[in-house]
């Protein structure tokens, strides 16, 4: 499916194109162009330039206005810029994709497309390359009419349903058909997967869930491993977990099932919140999340918004939940002039005062550690058995009963 999309290689350069309006301000948009330049470099791309215009909102055809698209233009035809690609941080109608590229004649990308682009590349299991090939057919069904997708045709009446075209039928018809058919295809894989792995949770008998959650690249690998002493996939980049992992750990011979999910984020693709549904079960069926934050990020509060949205709209309910701020190491501020009056802002807040600021309206439901410099883990483990023995004795109360008898 990889060959559908378009997919970026490794020595192309980029330039990204964003708005500034009343809902994205230019300290905002200037978080979410660093993003999506994190996210070309995770796909292999060089992002060389920014492009922004402050509009009240896209433009139904150019999604920027039509000088500012003159100007990127110019831009990219410099052949010394040496630019093959042009990648917006919004996702683009098919209209807008079919203008955009006839005008600018170079590759273009949107934010959905990157992040599709990633995830295909990342998937390693049946299950995820399943996934990720549903969500990249549903969002190339309303575009074929800019792409020539060359989808293998089979003669006669082939298989999985496939047959040439009949009198008439153009070709948007056929390439929207083959689709189609492979989109009902992929969806009962996905369903067959989906009672295979519900089997394997029965399977586990009734130990308390904890599911790790969070934004991307925040650290929950990292941390998945320093608990389970496993050697989960982790590295400084988005998306490097697609796959979710689970692992049985013990603390202080209280046993658990920890589970290591897929990172969330901002304007994260409507296809893939879909495609990837049945991944997220586990943190549909955990007792306790594990919500780590990265507080090292300028936007983290950002970010919890983003992953609480998105954790509401995948389970309908408020999960008993504790924050395990991660990256204490990384943490910097600025201090304030003495004679500078002006409001505090993040740059100048101390870590100490973020610490009373958030264990004052979390309580005892929020940590602070490195998992990198196991800075603090002991903490962790702390409070992470407190709330998984309070589970477990809601459901097991004789086996408390016998804890405190062999204690005594």
């Amino acid at each position: 499916m990889k060959e559908f999309i378009i997919s970026a290689s490794e020595s192309e350069k980029a330039v990204l194109v964003g708005l500034v309006t009343p809902e994205q301000n230019d300290a905002k948009i200037k978080e979410y162009l660093d993003e999506l330049d994190f996210l070309a470099s995770t796909a292999g791309i060089e992002a060389v330039k920014r492009f922004t215009q402050r509009l009240d909102k896209p433009n139904s055809v150019t999604f920027v206005g039509t000088g500012k698209l003159d100007e990127i233009k110019q831009y990219v035809e410099n052949e010394d810029n040496g630019i093959g690609m042009v990648i917006f941080d919004d996702e683009l109608s098919p209209k807008q994709l079919r203008v955009i590229e006839a005008t600018l004649k170079v590759k273009i990308m949107d934010r959905t497309s990157l992040i599709l682009d990633i995830f295909a590349s990342r998937a390693q299991t049946a299950h995820a390359k399943t996934q990720v090939e549903l969500a990249q057919y549903n969002y190339m069904l309303p575009r074929l009419k800019r792409l020539w997708t060359h989808l293998e045709r089979q003669s006669g009446g082939g298989s999985g349903g496939f047959r040439m075209r009949g009198p008439g039928e153009t070709q948007l018809e056929t390439d929207r058909r083959i689709i189609l058919t492979k989109i009902a295809k992929l969806k009962e894989d996905l369903k067959e997967i989906d009672r295979q792995k519900a089997t394997q949770r029965q399977n586990r008998g009734k130990l308390v869930r904890v599911a790790l959650v969070g934004y991307t690249n925040v650290g929950k690998s990292t941390l998945m491993n320093l608990l389970t002493k496993s050697d989960v996939f982790a590295e400084n980049k988005l998306f490097a977990t697609l796959d979710t992992t689970v692992r049985k750990t013990t603390i202080e011979n209280l046993a658990f099932l920890l589970s290591d999910t897929v990172g969330f984020i901002r304007k994260l693709p409507t296809e893939l919140i879909e495609s990837f549904k049945s991944t997220l079960d586990e943190v549909r069926e955990a007792d306790l999340l594990v919500h780590v934050v990265d507080i090292s990020h300028p936007a983290f509060e950002e970010q919890i918004e983003v992953v609480t949205q998105t954790l509401n709209d995948i389970t309908g309910e408020n999960k008993p939940t504790i924050v395990v701020f991660n990256k204490i190491d990384a943490f910097s501020y600025v201090e304030k002039e003495a004679d500078d009056l002006t409001p505090k802002t993040r740059e100048n807040i101390t870590l100490d005062e973020l610490k009373q600021t958030w264990m004052a309206k979390l309580h005892d439901d929020c940590v602070f550690v490195s998992a990198r410099e196991r800075q603090n883990v002991d903490e962790l483990k702390s409070l992470l058995y407190s709330k998984v023995r309070e589970i477990h004795v809601q459901r097991f109360p004789y086996n408390d009963f016998l804890y405190q008898v062999e204690n005594e």
